[in-house]
């Protein structure tokens, strides 16, 4: 009986130095930063007549560890096939959150003709960092993507709109950036 009495003891003991111990540990590590519908539309608002408008609204370092841009992305349909312009991103992953309109996306495959953007130009610094772009992207993945979906592009994968079925199509794309080569505090009120 002793045994059991010291053994729950114990027990309870490591409990309380283990609860102790995960609550100093998961304790807050930043401020969050809203960046609200309204700060999106008038971004949206900012270029309705533009053939491709990217425009980064924030980016914000957290906790010192990584970088996240939130930005908006324009892109209307043009009369006749779409340019074929696969990029990617070799550090950055992006999440392309669709507001309005409908698209084919393609992802994956190889960039036909690649070319590397030099890392001095200003688009690479404010929005997507070293990327490499070319022409049309070969044997990739093609989807259907509209009002509410979401699709997720990590490093290095190529992606494109091969195809504008709607006017235009804009979605929120919010940039994750762990070798912080986005300009933190880009945007910030």
């Amino acid at each position: 009986m002793k045994r059991l009495m010291l053994g729950t003891i114990t027990a309870l003991f490591a409990l309380s130095v283990g609860v102790h111990l995960f609550a100093q540990e998961h304790t807050p590590r930043g401020t969050a930063t809203d960046v609200t519908n309204d700060e999106i539309q008038a971004t949206v608002a900012k270029t309705p007549d533009a053939k491709v408008s990217d425009q980064q609204i924030r980016v914000v370092n957290v906790a010192g560890e990584y970088n996240v841009g939130v930005g908006v992305v324009h892109r209307s349909r043009t009369s006749g096939p779409q340019t074929a312009n696969g990029i990617e991103h070799s550090q950055i992953t992006e999440v392309y959150h669709v507001i309005s309109g409908n698209a084919t996306f393609v992802t994956g495959g190889t960039i036909e003709n690649p070319k590397e953007t030099p890392a001095t130009s200003v688009v690479v610094k404010v929005l997507n960092g070293p990327s490499t772009g070319g022409g049309a992207i070969l044997n990739g993945t093609s989807r259907k993507v509209g009002p509410g979906d979401v699709v997720i592009i990590p490093p290095n994968t190529p992606h494109w709109f091969s195809e504008i079925s709607s006017d235009q199509i804009v979605y929120l794309v919010v940039r994750f950036d762990p070798h912080k080569v986005l300009p933190a505090g880009y945007g910030t009120k």
